[in-house]
C-alpha cells in the first residue's frame, strides 16, 4: 500500500461498514482489473541488497521517476516513500525490506496490463542502470538474511515489526523477504462476490503451485518451492489463511465484516503520527478500547479502510477482490497472473464451471492443498490425481473464458495469449522453481549469486 488514507467520517455502526464494502459493486460493463507486482532491488556490482539511502539507493530510485515527471511523492516525515500517479490511479510503494512495488491503475483488459508494465520497466531501468541497480523476480529474497537486509523508514512498519514476532515465528520474514504478484477484481452484487470469492481461495493454492519461484533462503534450497507461501503459514493466524466462513451458507458482506471487526488492528493514524493499536481488535476500537490512551480520538472510516488493508487471508475483500497466492516471478509471470484470474472470473460461463469444479470441495481438501502446495506445488495430490492435473482442467476454463471476452491486442490475439506461460508449464510439469532448482544443482554447481542474475528483470 503506497498511502494510508484518510477519512474522517466517523463510524456509526458496522451497518457503515458493510456498507462501505458493498459500495464497491460496480456492473459487469464497468469491471476493471490492478494488477500489483513487486521485486527484489540489488546492486549488480556485489549482488547486495539496496539500502534506502544513498547515491545509489532506494530513495534515488524514487526521486529519478519523481524526476521524470507524472508522479506525486509520498512522505512519512521527511523520508519519500513511495509515488502516486494521481491522474491514472497508480502508485509506486516499497515494502518493508526495499521491495519495489508498482500498484497499477484500473485497467480494462490484461493486454493494457502488460503495456502497463512494460512502460514500468522502461522507465525503472531508465533510472537504476546508471545507479547500477538490478531487480529480481523471485518470491523470496534467495540470500540476503534478516540482519542483511535493510529498512525502509514507514513509521507502520515499525510496528507490524514489532508485532510480528508475538504472533508467528515468519512474519519478519514475510515483511523483508518475501515479494508478490496479485490481481484486483471487480464484483457485481453481493452473490456475485461470494462465488468469486469461494472460487479464488479453494483455487488459491492452485495459483502457489503454478506461479511457484521461490525455492531458497538464506543461500541454499529451502526445501519449499514456495518458500513465500510456506512463510505465510506462520506469521499471524489471526488475519491469515483459507478464510472457512467464506464457504458457509449465506456469506456474503457483512460476513466477512464480522470476522474482521474481530482481527487486532495495527495502528490508529491521526495527522503525521501512528498510534500502536495492536492490543485491541477493531470492535473494541469502536466500543472505545483505545480512550484511555487517546482520548477523544473515536473510529473513522480512514481507519477502517486502513484496518482492511492489513488483513491478509489468501483472498482479501475490500472494495474489489484480491488475489494474493502467487510469487512473484518472471516478466511472463505478470499478465499471466489476471489472466488467470480473468479468465476464470469474469465470463459468466467460466465462473460458473469453475464453481461447480470446486463446490464438493472439503475444507480440510482445501486446507491440506493450502499447506502441502508451498512444498510440493504441481505434484500435490488430490483426489487420486494431482494439482497438476487441476491445473490442466482449470487452465481450459480460463482460456475459454478469456475467448469469450474476445478482447484482442494489435496482432489479433485475446488475452489467452498471457496463459502461455502457464500452457507450458502444465505441460512440462515443471514451474519456474522447478527449473532454478535444477540449475543450481547442476550448471550453476550450487552457486547461490546465480540465482539472483538468472532471474533479473
Amino acid at each position: 500500500m503506497a498511502r494510508d488514507t484518510t477519512d474522517d467520517r466517523p463510524i456509526e455502526s458496522s451497518d457503515a461498514l458493510v456498507a462501505w464494502i458493498e459500495a464497491g459493486a460496480r456492473p459487469r460493463d464497468r469491471w476493471k482489473l490492478g494488477t500489483e507486482h513487486e521485486k527484489f532491488p540489488f546492486r549488480r556490482a556485489d549482488l547486495a541488497p539496496v539500502p534506502y539511502g544513498g547515491e545509489a539507493g532506494i530513495r534515488a530510485l524514487l526521486d529519478g521517476l519523481r524526476a521524470g515527471g507524472g508522479w506525486e511523492p509520498i512522505f512519512d516525515g521527511d523520508a519519500i516513500i513511495g509515488l502516486a500517479d494521481d491522474q491514472g490511479g497508480g502508485a509506486i510503494s516499497l515494502e518493508p525490506g526495499g521491495q519495489f512495488e508498482l500498484s497499477g491503475a484500473p485497467l480494462l483488459d490484461v493486454h493494457a496490463t502488460k503495456r502497463e508494465f512494460d512502460a514500468h520497466l522502461a522507465d525503472l531501468f531508465a533510472v537504476a542502470e546508471p545507479l547500477g541497480v538490478g531487480f529480481a523476480g523471485l518470491g523470496a529474497s534467495p540470500k540476503w538474511s534478516l540482519a542483511e537486509t535493510p529498512v525502509m523508514p514507514k513509521s507502520r512498519y515499525a510496528i507490524m515489526r514489532a508485532y510480528m514476532p508475538k504472533v508467528g515465528s515468519r512474519g519478519l520474514d514475510m515483511m523483508f523477504r518475501t515479494s508478490t504478484v496479485q490481481v484486483n477484481l471487480d464484483f457485481s452484487s453481493e452473490a456475485d462476490m461470494a462465488a468469486k470469492l469461494r472460487v479464488g481461495l479453494a483455487l488459491q493454492p492452485l495459483a502457489t503451485a503454478l506461479f511457484a519461484a521461490s525455492p531458497f533462503l538464506d543461500g541454499k534450497p529451502s526445501g519449499f518451492l514456495s518458500t513465500r507461501s510456506e512463510i505465510w503459514r506462520d506469521t499471524d493466524r489471526d488475519r491469515t489463511g483459507m478464510l472457512p466462513r467464506a464457504f458457509e451458507p449465506g456469506f456474503g458482506f457483512e460476513s466477512y465484516v464480522e470476522w474482521a471487526l474481530d482481527v487486532p488492528m495495527y495502528f490508529v493514524k491521526r495527522d503525521d503520527t501512528y498510534h500502536d493499536a495492536t492490543d485491541v481488535t477493531f470492535r473494541r476500537f469502536m466500543a472505545g478500547g483505545l480512550a484511555h490512551r487517546l482520548p477523544g480520538v473515536v473510529p473513522e472510516m480512514g481507519d477502517w479502510v486502513n484496518h482492511v488493508g492489513t488483513l491478509f487471508p489468501e483472498v482479501r475483500l475490500k472494495r474489489y477482490i484480491e488475489m494474493r497466492g502467487a510469487d512473484a516471478g518472471s516478466k511472463a509471470s505478470i499478465p499471466a497472473l489476471p489472466a488467470f484470474w480473468v479468465g476464470l472470473l469474469y465470463d459468466a460461463d467460466a465462473l460458473d464451471a469453475a464453481s461447480r469444479l470446486v463446490a464438493d470441495w472439503t475444507a480440510e481438501e482445501r486446507r491440506t492443498l493450502r499447506d502441502t502446495a508451498p512444498r510440493l506445488g504441481l505434484a500435490t495430490p488430490f483426489r487420486g490425481r494431482t494439482l497438476r492435473d487441476v491445473a490442466a482442467e482449470v487452465l481450459s476454463i480460463a482460456h475459454a473464458g478469456l475467448k469469450a471476452r474476445a478482447i484482442v491486442d494489435e496482432a489479433g490475439r485475446d488475452e489467452g495469449v498471457h496463459l502461455e506461460m502457464l500452457d507450458e508449464i502444465v505441460s512440462s510439469g515443471k514451474t519456474r522453481a522447478d527449473r532454478l532448482l535444477a540449475d543450481f544443482h547442476g550448471a550453476w554447481g550450487g552457486d547461490i549469486d546465480r540465482v539472483l542474475e538468472a532471474t533479473a528483470w
